[in-house]
């Protein structure tokens, strides 16, 4: 499948599960990060003709992070008659959240904190608008190693990508012109003080990580399945503690 066509089978797919729901929603509501996952998705909403609402949320963000975050939102403007563009600063937000919590001081739980502060904030501009939250997790991210906050960036309500690779999103950036600052730019989750990058933290690019997700002959197979192998919890089916029906 070419990227124009999986471009294509994605807006559809959109456009159907929306017409298919009992409450027909009337928006999208998709957050922008500046990050190519979320500018593919972000556009590819738009055109479904359907209202979008297009969220900036940064938090003590990285000025080039919030500076793409920015661009993509006004090229997705001059693109679409159908995009709002929402920026919410949820800066004061976290660090009441923070001092809040000072006795529970964890980087990495602070980390999480931020990606679940913007899934509320989504979803509270989805519920004023009768709207979907849309996500923006890839299928090495989401369905390989796991590598997203639990009820944070997870928590969705349609996942448009989630089947495609990292290589095959690069691709639709490319098809829809998405801006090449973008294109180009390093992953990351934007979640750091020093703004790491998502090979950084995964000990592994997503080219690495797709051809041993493909391949159990690869060379880093064994290390993708000790990357999955933690974030498990995530991917599969929250456990459960069931009585036997004659209990």
């Amino acid at each position: 499948m070419t990227a124009a066509d999986r471009i294509q089978f994605i807006k559809n797919w959109i456009k159907n599960y929306c017409n298919s729901m009992e409450k027909k929603p009337d928006c999208l509501v998709v957050g922008v990060s500046g990050g190519i996952d979320s500018a593919v998705v972000s556009t590819i909403s738009a055109m479904t003709e359907m209202r979008v609402k297009a969220l900036s949320m940064p938090i003590r963000q990285l000025k080039f992070q919030d500076d793409l975050s920015r661009a993509h939102l006004k090229w997705l403007k001059s693109k679409f008659s159908n995009v709002d563009e929402v920026i919410i600063n949820l800066d004061e937000v976290f660090n009441n959240f923070e001092k809040s919590l000072k006795d529970f001081n964890d980087e990495h739980a602070f980390a999480n904190s931020r990606a679940r502060l913007r899934m509320t904030t989504l979803y509270q501009v989805a519920g004023a608008n009768n709207g979907i939250v849309v996500g923006t997790g890839n299928k090495v991210e989401d369905f390989g190693v796991g590598f997203y906050t639990k009820y944070g960036d997870g928590g969705v309500d349609i996942s448009p990508i989630a089947d495609c690779l990292k290589t095959q999103v690069w691709e639709m950036g490319k098809e829809l012109k998405i801006l090449e600052s973008i294109i180009k730019a390093p992953p990351t989750d934007g979640l750091w003080a020093d703004g790491r990058t998502d090979e950084r933290q995964l000990g592994m690019s997503y080219e690495d990580l797709e051809k041993a997700m493909l391949n159990p002959e690869d060379k880093n197979y064994e290390k993708y399945l000790k990357i999955r192998k933690r974030n498990l919890h995530k991917i599969n089916q929250i456990p459960i503690c069931k009585f036997k029906k004659d209990e």
